[in-house]
């Protein structure tokens, strides 16, 4: 069934607000019966106005000016129309009207969709995530101030040269008590980071393009730290003389024998400890930063972990299966740690999950699938940039074959 619309635009002024016989000038839109009034910021001489022709009279050069200017606000009006029936949107006065002072979604900020994604993910991701994306805010705050001279740009405005401008800004940035500048990869995440931000004002069509569309990220392959056998050998049986480093070693082990990252371990409790089908202890819990669900059997090492700290002091009070400590003091320690046993890595506390990963599991035949099922991956390509252990495996075996066929030759 075919829709018409009535439209119409009077022009009329205001003499009941009228001051020193000038009033102030609008334009009525009338669309199917329904209207609204469109002030147009401009006054006009009241005996100027024809009231019956709607317009200025005369022939001088203020009627003419007016005149004109009437002209290009009903030209602009018409226009708006004609693209909203265009686009078959239900057309309103009050749409035409909020389009025409620029009041559309096609005016929305940066700082606008900014503050309308961070109210969105408040309560959907994890802390850390979150804390990620307003560092992310601060340094696209300091890019706006610092290169465009200016707090805030209209959606519309983004386009290619504004992330590549911004990349150069990240990439030439010290970060305060930082000895150098950010590293590639770092940019890279931040630029990704603003990417989904863009991309969620597209889906909500507050942008008619995406400024990221010939966009590629490009990362620097790095070597992702683990502990050996031989290390992970050394740190386990090392007696530490201080409780709070043998506490935060026992912790680095445990996650070297579950996978599971700090955050997780953290949260862990009694309730978290079932009895599998297979009459073991297992893990069973979610991921804070994906919630993604990970049951991890419980290798006799952890399960030592345990029995250690079950009724201990420090976990009877904070009702958690192992000692709690924070992020920063953990990571801190480790270096300690570290210096004590020997041990030439920069050890951190996300190194226990690669050493999980490549010298407990997948080095010792564990198929990689499995390994990405404990680890709570998402992505069994996540999970994949572990695998060249099995290439240092491989050649291992090789060489041993090789030994072996020597021996009967």
């Amino acid at each position: 069934m075919k829709t018409s619309h009535t439209f119409t635009i009077l022009f009329w002024i205001n003499k009941s607000r009228s001051s020193n016989n000038c009033a102030e000038l609008y334009a009525r839109v009338t669309i199917n019966g329904k209207r609204t009034n469109i002030g147009l910021k401009r006054k006009v001489d009241i005996h100027l106005w024809d009231i019956k022709n709607k317009k200025a009279k005369g022939k001088t050069r203020e009627a003419k000016e007016i005149n004109y200017y009437l002209n290009l606000v009903r030209s602009r009006l018409f226009n708006i129309y004609q693209d909203l029936k265009y686009k078959g949107d239900l057309i309103t006065p009050q749409l035409v009207k909020s389009i025409y002072n620029g009041d559309s979604i096609n005016s929305k900020t940066l700082l606008e969709l900014l503050e309308y994604h961070n109210r969105k993910i408040e309560n959907t991701l994890a802390k850390g995530t979150i804390r990620n994306f307003g560092v992310t805010e601060n340094y696209i705050n300091r890019f706006l101030q610092q290169n465009l001279k200016t707090t805030d740009i209209n959606l519309n405005q983004l386009n290619y040269k504004f992330i590549s401008d911004l990349e150069m800004f990240l990439v030439n940035y010290y970060p305060k008590s930082h000895p150098k500048a950010m590293s590639h990869n770092t940019v890279m995440k931040h630029l990704q980071r603003l990417r989904k931000i863009i991309n969620l004002a597209y889906q909500l069509e507050w942008i008619d393009k995406d400024p990221f569309l010939r966009w590629k990220p490009t990362f620097e392959q790095k070597q992702r730290e683990f502990l050996s056998a031989n290390e992970l050998n050394n740190l386990e049986n090392y007696k530490f003389p201080i409780d709070r480093l043998d506490r935060v070693r026992d912790l680095f082990v445990f996650s070297c024998y579950t996978g599971i990252s700090y955050s997780d371990i953290m949260e862990l409790t009694a309730t978290n400890i079932i009895t599998g089908m297979d009459g073991n202890r297992w893990i069973t819990t979610k991921r804070l930063k994906t919630k993604t669900s990970v049951r991890v059997p419980l290798l006799e090492p952890a399960k030592k972990l345990l029995d250690k700290y079950s009724n201990h002091p420090v976990t009877t009070h904070s009702g958690t299966i192992l000692p709690k400590i924070t992020n920063e003091k953990t990571n801190l320690y480790l270096k300690e740690i570290a210096d004590a046993v020997g041990i030439k890595k920069n050890l951190t506390f996300h190194m226990a999950r690669h050493t999980f990963a490549t010298t407990v599991t997948l080095s010792n035949g564990v198929p990689i699938e499995t390994v990405s099922k404990m680890l709570g991956h998402t992505k069994l390509a996540t999970t994949q940039i572990y695998a060249r252990v099995l290439d240092k495996k491989l050649s291992e075996d090789m060489i041993a074959l090789q030994k072996k066929l020597e021996l009967k030759s």
